[in-house]
């Protein structure tokens, strides 16, 4: 809470950019005194109607002393903010901290009167509801948890926007006028209808870059070659349907045009509205292009230069100035450093990237933070011949670049609902606010499949010009909550495209049954065991023989896939001499006619060295332009010279699309054919595992109640102890007494300072007892000797003693203590820890070495439900351990559910509980035993995600 000696300094962190419903962005920030002139213009340019919904009466000018007290503030019981574009308002919104009669007092009064005035010209662009949300933020943070707000039963706009809040409110009308209260405490329904807003604002704010009706390539070269002439020629030889100019300050006041296209100096040139910049000048004259673009009303930058972060500090701070810089004129960024964008739609057809070739269109999303990733996978998707082949294409491709301003969350608000869009693939080099990412991912993997891999995995070092929040948790630990949260995550760029094309073209199987046929025994035998390896349950292979014709295999196909006792098939298939490429089109429209008589059931084709077939099967039922050209494709053995122009790497182009089409079937998909059984077999892998989370996601349990659970105690002794200091570790009995308030009871333990302290600690729980040494590095390391268990009486007990303290020191060393035994189980480990990047994550795995040296730990993320709880229990590679491995007594796992349910429940209510390990857990065939706890207390990580709207600080 602000205090009197600090009320009136500025509170810059209030200040944020926000995205608008229509895609554009403004600056929120409080107003000051320097603000006076602004206001002035500010509401000058507001309407007669707008004044008077504000004020109740006609008010065509505000006074010396309306602007007095609407420029000075105190930012505690008095409090402005504006939201600005250009440096201008366009809106404003005020509170005033008033007590029960409706006058103004001061804290602690926790109620506040609140108005709004938007701009004429700015209105519906969401601009009152963005206010909102900061406002609300303010005021909470202030002490205020109530606002009330009078408008004219007219001024139905207002109404609206506080009626959409989502909070809990009151409505009355007296004397004329509607009266609103509601509560500020963020609701359920508060924070849906604020990531609704946030989902489509940002949504439209890329769809503004991708979908642009006009385009300006800045730093055309008046020559051929180099990259803004190079980025020109691709929009304009993909077919943009949009207006495209040509833009350099150097180009000669006569030229009137440049390849065709119109040419002009500055961006001010251009007759009517330009939506896109592409900008290619040097880093350092992009400001000046910044300046103009803004003046010009552009609405979105491809920075495609290079400079910035990704040349040191001093280019890392040019590239803040740059977002800070576009920012103000409301306009968002792809870049620095980009490689380009590219929307194959009908309807755009823009290629602003710097590859050569328009990719094919498609229902693939393509995002990658690096250029040179992006030219592989734009490669990888589109080339014939091969690895992975066939006819898959791409709806959009975002290359980041150095992700100074639109990052990876952006794009997966508009592919999101993208009709265009069906699978999204996805290569990440960092992720910048990983519990929003993972919010998202979650959302959209629930209605399309989002496959994603992270490089720069182990080096620990984000790469340069990207901004990350830091975290505490390993890579594996993040890894295993995005696919909690239905991403699937791969390792390799093969295998993103080979789960891609099988998401992209087939549908999700059922289970993980798998029939396998083909005309070759072994290769059956090798899919097999990829099958069992990836976990999938696969029937004998069927196997052919290579007399096999087309009908054979159709015949095959559509007896396995009529079978109910299989999920999904792979056909697998050699070479057969003598029937070229004739036999290939056959074998392709047997299968695909097959597949198509089962459309529920998806089908994967391993194939070695069949190129044509590769090809056949995708003309079959390709959805794309084909062709028959007796040209081998260009860029491979065979094709003729100059099939790639100058300078065009194979490495980025695609090959021509044939240049005769063939309708494909009403209804058809296409078949993915793999060159290696283990390559077809982990995409299917994958695709099992995903249909599995979209089926669990349907129904992801509850978080139960406990009648035992004392909330309001616990959060009386967490505020007890931080009342001691800003972080601490609890001691053993207040860890206990903490614990107990949510019903976790750890088995007691007494120190043992002396022997004759040990045999009175023995006396008083009861023989049998434990030794144990507590000293941090005997700690849980019972392979050190640090243990000694079942002591029956004092003398063995003493005798232990005596041992223990001759083998690793004298007993403070050691700091020896008594527990009763407990009933023999299973030792496992329980953690909790609360990431400031990730949020709260709840972790399990069996205690022992051999766990962490194999990594064999789950997690979830806080707050996990009945399900996930199940479910984390059983995810661990060691579970069997827990039920009844090699004829052992399964565990009581409802009692280990229960008990991650209530330390969930524990770290969920109270943030202030930074960190919880339960070590070992001893879970029994009845029961369980806590037999070691710490507890750390801390202040919670701030948590932007309750928060209002707001993009990343620059």
């Amino acid at each position: 809470m602000q205090t009197s000696s600090d009320r009136h300094e500025y509170p810059a962190h209030w200040e944020a950019d926000v995205v608008l419903r229509d895609g554009g962005t403004a600056r929120v920030r409080p107003i000051t005194v320097d603000d006076a002139e602004r206001l002035v213009s500010f509401y000058e340019q507001v309407s007669d109607e707008s004044k008077y919904y504000r004020f109740f009466a006609p008010y065509p000018r505000l006074s010396a002393k309306d602007v007095h007290r609407f420029t000075h503030h105190d930012f505690v019981d008095r409090v402005g903010l504006a939201a600005t574009i250009g440096g201008e308002f366009i809106a404003t919104v005020r509170y005033d901290r008033i007590g029960a009669g409706g006058t103004p007092a001061p804290f602690p009064a926790d109620e506040a009167e609140v108005a709004f005035l938007v701009q004429d010209a700015h209105q519906g662009r969401g601009v009152a509801s963005a206010l909102l949300e900061h406002i609300a933020a303010v005021a909470r943070e202030r002490g205020i948890r109530r606002f009330a707000a009078e408008v004219l039963p007219a001024n139905t706009k207002m109404i609206k926007v506080f009626m959409d809040a989502g909070y809990t409110q009151k409505r009355s009308f007296e004397d004329g006028v509607v009266r609103l209260e509601f509560d500020l405490e963020p609701t359920d329904r508060s924070l849906a209808v604020q990531y609704a807003r946030e989902q489509r604002a940002e949504a439209r704010s890329v769809q503004r870059l991708l979908q642009p009706g006009s385009v300006a390539v800045i730093g055309t070269g008046r020559t051929p070659g180099g990259v803004g002439r190079s980025i020109l020629g691709n929009i304009r030889d993909a077919g943009y349907t949009g207006r495209l100019h040509a833009v350099n300050k150097a180009f000669p006041e006569d030229l009137k045009e440049i390849d065709g296209v119109p040419a002009r100096r500055s961006v001010r040139d251009i007759d009517g509205p330009v939506d896109l910049a592409v900008v290619t000048v040097p880093a350092e004259h992009v400001p000046e292009v910044v300046a103009e673009c803004g003046e010009h009303g552009v609405q979105g930058l491809v920075v495609i230069s290079a400079g910035y972060a990704d040349s040191g500090p001093e280019g890392r701070e040019r590239q803040r100035a740059l977002v800070r810089q576009a920012r103000t004129y409301g306009m968002r960024i792809i870049g620095p450093n980009a490689f380009g964008i590219i929307n194959t739609s009908p309807g755009i057809r823009l290629n602003a990237s710097l590859a050569p070739e328009m990719p094919r269109p498609g229902r693939i999303g393509l995002f990658a933070q690096s250029g040179a990733i992006g030219i592989a996978l734009l490669s990888r998707l589109h080339r014939r011949g091969g690895g992975v082949t066939g006819v898959t294409g791409v709806s959009t491709f975002v290359s980041s670049g150095n992700r100074a301003d639109v990052s990876g969350n952006d794009v997966l608000q508009y592919w999101y609902d993208d009709p265009e869009t069906d699978v999204a693939l996805m290569y990440l080099e960092s992720i910048g606010n990983p519990r929003k990412f993972t919010r998202l991912a979650r959302r959209t993997a629930a209605s399309k499949p989002l496959v994603v891999v992270q490089g720069a995995r182990h080096g620990g070092v984000a790469p340069q010009g990207h901004a990350v929040r830091a975290t505490r948790l390993p890579h594996a630990t993040v890894s295993a909550l995005l696919r909690q949260a239905g991403v699937i995550r791969v390792d390799t760029i093969t295998d993103l495209v080979d789960a891609g094309l099988l998401l992209a073209r087939q549908p999700l199987p059922a289970g993980p049954r798998v029939a396998i046929l083909g005309n070759s025994e072994s290769l059956g035998l090798l899919t097999y065991d990829a099958c069992l390896s990836e976990g999938l349950r696969p029937h004998p292979p069927l196997d052919l023989t290579t007399a096999a014709s087309a009908q054979d295999f159709h015949t095959a196909l559509s007896r396995a896939l009529a079978d109910d006792a299989c999920d999904a098939v792979v056909v697998t298939a050699i070479p057969t001499v003598g029937e070229g490429a004739a036999g290939d089109t056959a074998l392709a429209e047997a299968l695909r006619s097959a597949a198509a008589a089962v459309p529920d059931k998806p089908v994967l084709v391993v194939h070695v060295e069949l190129g044509g077939l590769a090809q056949a099967l995708s003309a079959a039922a390709s959805t794309a332009p084909q062709a028959a050209s007796d040209t081998p494709p260009p860029g491979t053995p065979g094709a003729p010279d100059g099939a790639l122009p100058p300078g065009a790497p194979d490495s980025v182009r695609a090959p021509e699309p044939p240049a005769e089409a063939v309708q494909a079937p009403e209804g058809a998909r296409l078949i993915p054919a793999y060159p290696a059984a283990e390559r077809a077999v982990r995409a299917l892998a994958q695709a099992v595992a995903y249909a599995q989370w979209r089926r669990d996601a349907a129904d992801p349990g509850k978080v139960p109640e406990y009648d035992d659970i004392d909330e309001k105690g616990a959060a009386e002794l967490i505020g007890a102890h931080l009342a001691r200091g800003q972080g601490l570790t609890l001691g053993d009995r207040e860890t206990c007494e903490l614990l107990g308030r949510y019903g976790v009871h750890v088995h007691r333990a007494l120190p043992a300072p002396t022997p004759d302290d040990a045999v009175a600690a023995a006396g008083a729980i009861g023989y049998p007892v434990a030794l144990k040494a507590t000293a941090p590095h005997l700690r849980h390391r019972a392979d050190l000797g640090g243990v000694r268990l079942d002591l029956a009486d004092e003398e063995q007990l003493r005798r232990s003693y005596a041992e223990l303290t001759e083998l690793f020191g004298r007993p403070e060393e050691l700091r020896p203590v008594v527990q009763g035994m407990a009933p023999r189980g299973v030792d496992t480990v329980v953690r909790a820890v609360i990431d400031p990047a990730a949020g709260a994550v709840l972790s399990f795995g069996l205690a022992g070495a051999a766990t962490q040296l194999l990594g064999d730990t789950a997690h979830r993320l806080i707050p996990v439900t009945d399900r996930e709880a199940a479910s984390l229990i059983r995810s661990i590679r060691t579970a069997p351990l827990l039920f009844g491995w090699r004829g052992s007594a399964p565990v009581d796992a409802a009692a280990l559910e229960e008990l991650l349910l209530r330390v969930s429940r524990l770290v969920d209510d109270h943030p202030e509980v930074v960190a919880v390990t339960l070590e070992p857990v001893v879970v029994a065939p009845r029961g369980l035993s806590v037999l070691g706890a710490s507890v750390r207390l801390a202040p919670p990580p701030a948590r932007d995600d309750l928060g209002p709207r707001t993009l990343p600080a620059y």
